[in-house]
């Protein structure tokens, strides 16, 4: 032990550099005052997973802390069995809707395309209006694609301000 101490007194306290500034932290912050001039308040979504292997679900709870403030977009290929319930999602919600399809299994049907259990992407079943492609796409990139969707229908939407 007395061998450790003079051996720590001899070399003093070694510590790596601080690290540099996060540029992601500058788009996050870009990104919220995007939110704040389109809505003027903090923007609420309902997502339904249609069958995906909920990587983008994992991605779209990290939107649900603090640093984004996103509280509550359809992701998976629309399994055969949620097929019905996305339609009902989409037709239960009031207009102005707007929707996006999340990840690549959203956008394309993903490494689970067509078959007997899967309609593939959800533009097969409803109307989508934006894709955010990636397996899974970053928080960042779900909110700069949700941001998308939102100016895009600004003028049509009654109570968003471009």
């Amino acid at each position: 032990m007395l061998k450790t101490l003079r051996q720590i007194s001899a070399v003093g306290i070694v510590t790596e550099p601080p690290p540099g500034t996060d540029d992601s932290l500058r788009l996050r912050e870009t990104l919220q005052q995007r939110i704040l001039n389109v809505l003027g308040r903090a923007l609420c979504i309902r997502e339904v997973d249609a069958g995906s292997c909920n990587g983008c679900e994992l991605e779209i709870q990290a939107l649900n802390n603090p640093l984004y403030n996103l509280e509550g977009l359809v992701t998976g290929p629309v399994s055969k069995h949620m097929e019905v319930a996305l339609r009902r999602t989409y037709e239960a919600t009031p207009d102005p809707k707007l929707v996006v399809a999340v990840g690549d299994c959203g956008c394309t049907g993903g490494i689970f395309g067509e078959s007997y259990a899967s309609r593939g992407r959800v533009s097969n079943v409803i109307p989508v209006d934006v894709v955010i492609p990636g397996c899974p796409p970053s928080p960042t990139r779900i909110l700069s694609g949700i941001l998308t969707a939102l100016e895009s229908s600004a003028p049509s939407v009654k109570g968003f301000r471009p």
